[in-house]
């Protein structure tokens, strides 16, 4: 393993490009995964999203281009937004000292456009899956001759459902071709495409990192999926500050939005079908601070980096512990402290143990299913009871604003809610600190 990019057999062109680019010292799944790459191994790495994992692939890839005259490179990504920015890694690279060129195949970008670039005859292809077949159909685009894939986001692609697709321009490139499959997770259809397309390939894992975790409050209420949406609105009520909104499909995005606009939130939304001078218009407003709630889907908040996220609220978990990581993480950033809310429904716990065995090793899932708290009236019984307000759910939120005598349980401390001794005063208890980062019930 590397220590630094100089050790690296690189053409000096490409050396030249990193001192310009001020890149020194490589990233650990950089460090593993390059100088395998640059031997013609296949390989298969496990790296979060922010590891380095760009220049892990494109730094080979640039390398065995340079060697050749004729062959082709095809790097795979599942959105606009990461197919434009390992483009730009790539132009950079490439800078004006060396002799190659790159087009940007990508939906929602202007087709004549990218024709005009493909006659030029780029040795680089960047682009979606969706698109990338487009020319293969239009036969705008030949792939006899590349013999140099990367597949990033790997997981992401496939739930986007681009399986089908990447199957076609796989069996459309050179059979000798050399492969460098990334994902943060490693499901079965990760496996088995791997095993289908990948040549012994050199397996490398890094580890999720989970060192902004103590910044970041993490809480889970246990409840139906018929009460989320009132859970929900009950909690944007209850908090102040921006909030990141999670949600399992584009549909859904769209209805929740749809739903908190209705009840006078200011909010908008992002997915992968919203046109990409649209995502680009509402990640800038949502900067702007023009509007509170960002509704979005994982694939759609993949890069967004906005620093004054005071809240992250899973309305659906995610399939992959690891994208949990990656979810909370849009808070609590740059020293910043953060909060996190998860909705986990009965057909969310199996996704919720794996989550807090993953944060938590010595997490025991408890065997109690809490009632799910609703939005009504009546004393202790009524307002925001449940697990987090009250031990047994009576206490909650009482006052007359819920039709109760504020006589409910305090505000747990509990990463799933069981309830505090000591509540604020909120919430009809004796006023508490909340502490951050809580790893989970034992």
């Amino acid at each position: 393993m590397i220590s630094k990019f100089t050790e690296l057999e690189l053409p000096q062109a490409l050396q030249d490009s990193l001192q310009r680019l001020e890149f020194f010292d490589p990233t650990p799944i950089q460090a593993q995964s390059i100088p395998h790459a640059l031997t013609g191994e296949d390989v298969i790495a496990s790296a979060q999203t922010g590891t380095g994992k760009t220049l892990a692939f494109v730094l080979p890839m640039l390398a065995k281009m340079m060697t050749t005259t004729e062959q082709k490179a095809i790097i795979l990504m599942p959105t606009r937004e990461l197919a434009i920015q390992v483009a730009t890694v790539v132009n950079q690279l490439i800078g004006k000292n060396i002799q190659l060129s790159s087009a940007t195949l990508i939906g929602g970008d202007s087709m004549s456009k990218q024709l005009k670039a493909l006659k030029r005859s780029p040795r680089i292809i960047v682009g979606t899956p969706g698109r990338i077949n487009d020319h293969l159909e239009r036969r705008t685009l030949k792939l006899g001759n590349a013999t140099f894939l990367v597949l990033d986001e790997t997981d992401r692609m496939l739930d986007m459902g681009f399986g089908i697709q990447i199957d076609t321009i796989i069996e459309r490139m050179d059979p000798y071709r050399q492969t460098l499959m990334f994902s943060a997770t490693m499901p079965k259809g990760i496996v088995k495409l791997a095993d289908k397309y990948l040549k012994t390939p050199q397996r490398i894992e890094i580890e999720t990192d989970k060192s902004n975790l103590d910044r970041i409050s993490q809480d889970f209420m246990h409840v139906s999926e018929n009460d989320k949406l009132q859970v929900l609105l009950n909690e944007l009520e209850a908090r102040e500050g921006s909030v990141v909104l999670f949600v399992k499909t584009k549909r859904k995005v769209e209805k929740i939005a749809k739903e908190l606009a209705r009840e006078n939130h200011k909010v908008s939304y992002i997915h992968g079908d919203l046109k990409q001078g649209k995502r680009e218009s509402v990640i800038k407003r949502f900067r702007d601070s023009k509007f509170r709630v960002m509704v979005a889907t994982d694939v759609a908040a993949r890069g967004l980096d906005v620093p004054h996220v005071e809240h992250v609220i899973n309305f659906d978990l995610p399939q992959a512990a690891e994208d949990y990581i990656h979810r909370i993480g849009r808070t609590g950033r740059a020293g910043a402290t953060g909060s996190s809310l998860s909705l986990v429904s009965g057909e969310d716990r199996r996704y919720y143990n794996e989550i807090q065995e993953l944060i938590d090793p010595d997490f025991v899932m408890p065997k109690r299913k809490p009632n799910p708290r609703k939005r009504s009236g009546g004393g202790n019984g009524g307002g925001r009871g449940g697990k987090r307000f009250g031990g047994n759910n009576e206490g909650g939120r009482g006052g007359k604003r819920f039709g109760g005598n504020r006589d409910g349980g305090g505000r747990g401390g509990r990463s799933d809610r069981d309830g505090g001794k000591d509540g604020g005063k909120r919430f009809g208890g004796n006023k508490s600190k909340r502490k951050p980062a809580p790893r989970g019930s034992k």
